[in-house]
């Protein structure tokens, strides 16, 4: 049986191959809670407040290994390295006994996914295989890739999606039986998930999840600096080598949809004033005294029509939208997608950033990318700057343009639920 979803049953090359590994986690009757360890990807941390946070809830926060705290780049990533070495030295971490596949179930009211978390065998963009759809930025591969040189160790896994055809064989048949058994961890954090691990280790089930990847492709829904690190490391170590492969966590979005979310802009020094005064011959700009969700209902039923922002800071919201058409062409690139030139953070990114404001996109200095959307505002108000808040892209405009090759402006959706940091991690030199 096929079980390709129709958009992938044209895909000629080979196809996921997800690689079982001893799994390093926490040993629960050495930590305070596993709730306790665990933390948000490294990126979505709001810094410095977030950060003080994860480090004060427990001694052995997985947030000391990926982001470590120290004067310079080398001292922290020594610092990790030797924090990673304690804790595997003390039993504070522990590595399964044999290698497996790990089921991974979120869950809370609303909402209910489940995934597979292996190795991924890594391939370029050009294989169809593994479909990135953002474009990254140099400085922050580096860091990562310093960071798991150190401590040769994938430290938390990417989040990456496929499209099965909604059967419940191969993979969705060997998760929900899984699923029926007692897990190896069950922990709720604080955001109200509730996290359950399973370990896979019997060679017909694994047999029948890589019968079945082998027919997929996938699409990065959140690690693509991650990624980006896989490969840059890759290259650098003789295959083969457990280099090839690098930590993921699988899901099937025909079966659990995930939510898609923007990510929003901090542009440090610019007072929203400014901001607003740069667009009055190029942008409609009204003030919204409203509170936040009502004003984000208002960006909802503008971005409907075409681009639109909100902008904040100054205990207000402004309601940035119809840019002058002119503008646009001058400023688009036009040997792209439509898709592609009339999305939000394209026109953010060519048109305001570049354009409008003179803001670099790639200088921490100038501007922070920032997942949640009351620290985004929040923050503008405390530093005098702006905030650039936007309405999040459907699914499918992401997945059409990644199959088109066509990346997307850096940091421009947030897939989630995101698996919790601290739950299994991968040591290279296992």
């Amino acid at each position: 049986m096929n079980t390709a979803g129709p958009a992938e049953e044209t895909l000629v090359r080979s196809g996921l191959e997800l690689a079982p590994f001893r799994g390093v986690r926490y040993d629960p009757d050495r930590v305070g809670s596993l709730a306790a360890v665990t933390s948000p990807p490294y990126d979505v941390i709001v810094r410095p407040d977030g950060l003080l946070h994860l480090e004060s809830a427990d001694p052995y926060n997985i947030v000391r290994l990926i982001l470590p705290q120290d004067a310079t780049p080398d001292a922290r990533n020594r610092q990790a390295a030797d924090t990673l070495h304690a804790w595997l030295s003390k039993g504070v971490l522990t590595t399964d006994p044999e290698p497996g596949l790990y089921v991974y179930e979120q869950r809370d009211a609303d909402m209910l996914q489940r995934g597979i978390i292996g190795t991924l065998r890594l391939s370029e963009p050009s294989d169809g295989v593994v479909l990135p759809h953002e474009d990254v930025m140099p400085h922050i591969v580096a860091d990562r890739a310093a960071l798991m040189r150190a401590t040769s160790a994938n430290l938390e896994p990417l989040l990456l999606t496929y499209r099965g055809n909604g059967s419940r064989v191969g993979t969705a048949a060997v998760i929900e039986r899984t699923a029926d058994r007692e897990p190896l961890l069950s922990t709720t954090t604080e955001d109200g998930l509730s996290h359950r691990l399973w370990a896979i280790t019997d060679a017909a089930d694994l047999a029948e999840i890589q019968s079945d990847l082998g027919r997929h492709q996938a699409l990065i829904a959140d690690g693509h600096h991650r990624w980006a690190t896989y490969l840059r490391l890759r290259a650098e170590h003789p295959s083969p080598s457990p280099w090839d492969f690098g930590l993921v966590l699988l899901v099937d979005t025909a079966r659990y949809p995930l939510r898609v979310r923007a990510i929003h802009r901090l542009l440090h020094g610019l007072p929203v004033a400014e901001a607003v005064a740069a667009l009055t011959d190029s942008f409609r700009v009204r003030r919204l005294d409203v509170p936040l969700p009502k004003a984000l209902e208002t960006l909802a039923s503008a971005a409907a029509e075409g681009n639109a922002f909100l902008l904040a800071g100054d205990g207000s919201f402004h309601l940035v939208d119809r840019p002058d058409p002119d503008l646009l062409t001058r400023t688009v690139p036009a040997d792209h997608p439509e898709a592609w030139r009339t999305l939000d953070a394209t026109v953010l990114h060519a048109t305001l950033l570049a354009h409008v404001w003179g803001i670099p996109e790639d200088s921490p200095a100038h501007i922070a990318y920032i997942h949640d959307t009351e620290a985004t505002v929040a923050k503008a108000e405390l530093d005098g700057g702006t905030a650039v808040l936007l309405h999040p892209v459907r699914e499918e405009v992401v997945r059409d343009l990644a199959r088109q090759g066509v990346t997307m402006p850096r940091k421009s959706t947030s897939f989630g639920p995101k698996p919790a940091s601290g739950l299994v991690l991968r040591a290279l030199s296992d």
